[in-house]
């Protein structure tokens, strides 16, 4: 997507900005992330019962929150981000030793979307994606098409999405 160059560096530029500022805010809770709390929507858990032992894709995984939280229920998470402040956030919260026991083992990448195949070479039982991803995307039949490259034969893609 080298056509879209411009757009892709002034959004990543946007996400590294917007990652200060989400990481303390209330609407992503990172205080009650790190004292334990649940942080995913009770629609995720609803619908995605049992992520232990499964490995799953995050796409647009931002700072990582969900992907950890994912990873402390028992999946073998790797998230996505174009942000390469984001994916930092990500590791170093993959790796702080107080909030980290243990159940937390997630793997961050730091690519634009559409150029995954080049850092990343396997399929998952579970593609996860949610809330603020999609409008971002300037193609979405090649985004699809790569969730469907990384997706296992019958296994889950979930989407939950609330921008219009």
């Amino acid at each position: 997507m080298k056509e879209n160059q411009e757009y892709f560096d002034a959004n990543k530029q946007l996400w590294n900005q917007r990652t200060a500022v989400h990481k303390d805010s209330s609407f992503y809770n990172l205080i009650g992330f790190k004292a334990g709390e649940n942080v995913l929507t009770r629609i995720e858990l609803n619908e995605l019962t049992d992520v232990k032992g499964k490995t799953m894709l995050h796409l647009q995984c931002h700072f990582g929150m969900d992907s950890l939280n994912w990873s402390r229920l028992g999946a073998d998470v790797t998230g996505v981000d174009l942000s390469d402040v984001a994916i930092n956030e990500a590791r170093q919260l993959n790796d702080d030793p107080s909030i980290n026991s243990g159940r937390m083992n997630a793997k961050f990448i730091c690519s634009n979307v559409y150029d995954l195949k080049e850092h990343l070479d396997e399929k998952f039982d579970i593609v996860f994606t949610s809330y603020g991803t999609i409008g971002w995307l300037p193609d979405l039949d090649k985004w699809a098409a790569i969730v469907s490259y990384y997706l296992k034969p019958g296994g889950t893609f979930y989407i939950a999405e609330f921008h219009p």
